[in-house]
């Protein structure tokens, strides 16, 4: 039902929302700005969609996006970004400004004056570590847990459609923008806790997500052996900036909330914060839920792009394009049909015109190659 909905949000959204940016040049030079390039993935693709789509990415990592404050510019197929200018915190502005100075040194940039705007959307969401510092996830599940009150009453969930084991739910009242969920993930028989994970309500009216090991420190994607939860991004996608309702049928529990209970205390908190969201006058049109797919094309779209978007994103003829990836098999997307046949970033990297900051080897799920940016 997911993929539907999404294919028709794509194929039928023609008109964009007023973006409220300035030209180009109204970003000051000597503020903390960063070039981003657009480059067309898709048929129905445009510089208005994925401005939509990084709004949303930003969003995601607490910018506020006050139009007050014009923080995004464009002129073409470029996007003018200047973090001091987005509703961020002063310790979101300090992550982000050691990532556009590595970003700025890297051959991609010094070559052309500008990042990929997929390839940047991948470095904030795609890398746990940077999405982590950025948002403000602490490194301990107990200090996170530290400034919040959980109530006594308790969920359990025994047919997890994410999880492949029994899950205990505790949570916080909501306070305006302000409550956690915690799961545990636990052995049924032997009450063991695998690990933990924790959503956020944020002021902007995103979510945060942490995940934990069994010791309560902060790790990049949940253990696949056992959960299918991924890394933070893959939470993003799921979750569409919602408090979400249990999906499958459930056991009551002595000594828990009834499964009746539980959903309908679930789905309360999920239309009162819908209902903020809806009231808030900056940020993201939390009107329009499905705009979040913007942001997964920005992200999916390098990290499996076609050999029409690699010829813009090279600036290259696609027959030469087309010649260097002659060894290599195409796949399609199966969300996504519409992206065409596609090439792994990984297997055409070294085929690249210049050289581009590093992302990690998955954006959703545990990756054989997670970067950090920030430490390194």
């Amino acid at each position: 039902m997911k993929k539907i909905v999404v294919l028709l949000f794509v194929f039928c959204f023609l008109s964009c929302e007023n973006n409220s940016t300035t030209d180009l040049v109204d970003i000051p030079t000597n503020s903390n700005y960063l070039n981003l390039k657009w480059n067309k993935a898709y048929p129905e693709d445009n510089i208005d969609k994925s401005l939509i789509g990084l709004k949303w990415a930003l969003s995601y990592v607490g910018a506020k996006l006050p139009v007050s404050l014009n923080g995004i510019a464009t002129s073409e197929n470029t996007i003018a970004i200047s973090i001091d200018r987005l509703g961020f915190s002063p310790s979101a502005i300090a992550q982000l400004t050691k990532l556009h100075t590595k970003i700025k040194v890297s051959q991609e940039y010094q070559v052309n004056n500008y990042i990929d705007l997929g390839r940047y959307v991948a470095l904030l969401l795609g890398a746990s570590e940077h999405y982590y510092e950025i948002i403000g996830t602490p490194k301990r599940l107990e200090d996170l847990l530290s400034n919040y009150s959980l109530k006594p009453e308790k969920g359990y969930v025994n047919n997890s459609n994410v999880s492949f084991e029994h899950r205990i739910f505790q949570f916080s009242e909501q306070i305006g923008f302000n409550q956690v969920f915690l799961s545990e993930e636990i052995n049924p028989i032997t009450q063991e806790v695998y690990e933990y994970e924790t959503i956020e309500l944020l002021p902007n009216g995103q979510l945060r997500f942490g995940i934990f090991d069994k010791n309560g420190d902060r790790i990049n994607s949940a253990d696949p052996s056992h959960s299918a939860a991924g890394k933070p991004a893959k939470c993003m996608w799921c979750h569409e900036s919602t408090i979400n309702q249990m999906f499958t049928p459930q056991l009551d529990f002595t000594g828990y909330l009834t499964a009746t209970n539980f959903q309908n205390i679930l789905i309360g908190y999920r239309e009162s914060n819908r209902a903020q969201k809806l009231a808030l006058t900056d940020g993201v049109d939390f009107s329009q839920t499905q705009q979040h797919t913007l942001t997964e094309l920005l992200y999916i779209s390098f990290m499996e792009p076609s050999a029409e978007r690699l010829s813009v994103e090279w600036n290259l003829p696609l027959t030469e394009v087309q010649s260097r990836l002659a060894n290599l098999s195409t796949h399609v997307y199966d969300e996504f049909p519409f992206l065409g046949n596609l090439y792994y970033r990984d297997d055409v990297a070294n085929l690249a015109p210049f050289t581009g900051l590093p992302v990690s080897s998955s954006v959703r799920e545990l990756s054989t190659r997670e970067v950090n940016h920030l430490t390194e």
